[in-house]
């Protein structure tokens, strides 16, 4: 065997033996095994890759998830009205959410994703790992039954239900971030469009909250312009917060 050849075999070994472990501690993690790797692959298969790709399985683990979260409210918080619990739910089943529990997993490392959307770093994307993350629940529904995935659902949200701060109930980034401000006497952020990416039927917004007080720029992307500008407000809150 020529020394070229046994480089190129030894570095796919390492890669593979990489990508072993990162399922491994996925599924560790996720609390589910899937059975089925086809399954598996599809909920991971952004659609930049072809098809299959993971938009079904994500339109259908968007209406799981929220179903499950849902019936976590309901039974945690038996006195809270339905418009309450409504802009709860929101807050726990959103695009920054959902991102963070896909960080989380150490799905950024498994997310199969076309050329393009590789090179543009779209495994750090917000957007593509919420996507998937609603993908993966939507592919343990179809293979375990819903007493599968309620089980996982529920054991990566209780420990968010345990810090939740009542006080901020149903509130979103933005709200919280301006009645913060403005308690303190302060000029309210400037939200600025960087630059949109994609067709006109999938575009990415990239938005940067400015609050020059405390020299923020925080950066947020999202699906619409609403959803980009929460994601921005959200990091400025949580650096204040944690400065404050």
């Amino acid at each position: 065997m020529s020394r070229s050849k046994f480089i190129r075999q030894h570095k796919k070994k390492k890669r593979q033996k990489s990508n072993n472990q990162n399922y491994t501690l996925f599924f560790q993690k996720l609390g589910y095994v899937f059975e089925s790797s086809e399954l598996l692959q599809e909920a991971l298969t952004h659609r930049s890759l072809g098809l299959p790709n993971n938009e079904r399985l994500e339109f259908l683990g968007d209406s799981v998830l929220n179903c499950v979260v849902s019936i976590l409210l309901i039974r945690r918080f038996p006195l809270l009205p339905e418009g309450d619990l409504t802009r709860l739910r929101a807050n726990f089943v959103n695009q920054e959410a959902l991102y963070q529990l896909a960080s989380g997993l150490g799905i950024n490392k498994l997310v199969l994703l076309g050329e393009g959307e590789r090179k543009s770093g779209g495994h750090c994307r917000p957007s593509i790992l919420a996507d998937t993350m609603e993908a993966i629940i939507g592919a343990i529904y179809l293979e375990g039954g819903f007493s599968a995935v309620k089980q996982v659902v529920v054991s990566l949200y209780e420990p968010l239900l345990k810090q939740l701060d009542l006080d901020a109930c149903g509130k979103d980034p933005k709200t919280l971030l301006q009645e913060y401000l403005q308690s303190h006497k302060i000029n309210l952020p400037e939200y600025h469009i960087l630059s949109t990416q994609g067709d006109t039927h999938a575009q990415v917004f990239h938005v940067e909250c400015i609050i020059p007080k405390f020299a923020i720029r925080a950066h947020g992307e999202g699906t619409s312009r609403r959803r980009a500008e929460q994601e921005a407000a959200h990091k400025a809150y949580q650096f204040i917060v944690k400065a404050d």
